[in-house]
């Protein structure tokens, strides 16, 4: 039986490291927008590795994970990436201190038939990985970016 706070929601979780600057974005991102008391959304903040979203996941129809990402492009570029309609690259979260990656755990969500119908994952082009507590300029701008598209799309 599905729980009907979960199929009318959309779980938004957001994945990062709190203590390696632009990975932090995704907490950043899900801090912000938890303040804002959205009715339409779950929100959690994520430090873990990657094996346990499946569970955070489960019983939710609408999935968003925001995460930074390291794939080259110029830092602060918002990357889109539906996991309803395509692979994620596992490239993009391999400089991950977890030993199971975003995407590694949607492609084992794939697999084992667990994806939620609608996911979407925004990543960051982070440019600073290194030990700190601070969002890079580019970072803090996109992740005010996404935070105001959100809004927008969930209200409040």
């Amino acid at each position: 039986m599905s729980d009907p706070i979960r199929k009318n929601r959309t779980r938004l979780i957001g994945v990062g490291n709190k203590f390696r600057s632009d990975d932090s974005v995704g907490l950043v991102i899900a801090n912000r927008l938890a303040q804002k008391n959205i009715p339409a959304l779950d929100i959690i903040e994520y430090g873990g590795d990657g094996a346990t979203l499946m569970e955070l996941w489960s019983g939710y129809e609408k999935l968003i994970i925001v995460d930074a990402v390291r794939s080259g492009s110029k830092p602060g570029k918002i990357w889109r990436l539906d996991a309803a309609q395509q692979k994620i690259p596992s490239e993009f979260f391999n400089y991950s201190t977890h030993a199971f990656s975003v995407a590694e755990a949607v492609e084992l969500g794939r697999t084992l038939d667990l994806l939620p119908p609608q996911l979407i994952i925004y990543g960051i082009e982070g440019a600073d990985f290194s030990f700190g507590t601070d969002l890079t300029e580019p970072v803090l701008k996109a992740s005010e970016e996404l935070i105001h598209e959100l809004i927008e799309l969930f209200g409040n």
